[in-house]
């Protein structure tokens, strides 16, 4: 990844596991909205995070290996851009294991900024988009 990563842990629960005995699929969806909305309320002012919602528009998801029941797993996501009402993330999920990490899988997805009240899409305002950039071209340098 380009930048700083921004991560989470994640637990793998039982009914996270489908009827193959690893974690299906769509948790990986579950686990990508988890970390970018963590992300979000962790850096974002906090009128801004009460302000706006987001909805994701796509994902594009590659996967690389099974995550099992037990595993120790982690989501780090960065966010790439910040144009208008979208913001672009790229995400790895991986499971930790004693000499290292392996990719589970990886994740390119776009939202979008609605208003909480409206629900309609709203730009991010001039600002906020400065200093999320800014937080992108500082983590891209060092």
């Amino acid at each position: 990844m380009s930048a700083n990563p921004f991560s989470m842990p994640i637990t793998v629960d039982p009914s996270d596991i489908d009827f193959m005995g690893h974690v299906n699929n769509s948790r990986y969806l579950g686990w990508v909205q988890d970390v970018v909305l963590s992300h979000w309320r962790a850096h974002a002012p906090e009128e801004a995070v009460s302000s706006r919602l987001w909805v994701a528009l796509k994902h594009e998801i590659t996967y690389r290996r099974p995550a099992f029941l037990g595993d120790d797993v982690v989501a780090h996501t960065v966010l790439e851009k910040v144009r208008g009402a979208r913001a672009y993330y790229r995400t790895i999920i991986e499971r930790t294991i004693d000499k290292g990490a392996e990719i589970l899988a990886e994740i390119e997805s776009s939202w979008c900024c609605v208003d909480a009240q409206s629900l309609r899409p709203a730009r991010i305002s001039e600002q906020l988009e400065q200093m999320f950039n800014a937080n992108v071209l500082k983590n891209q340098a060092g």
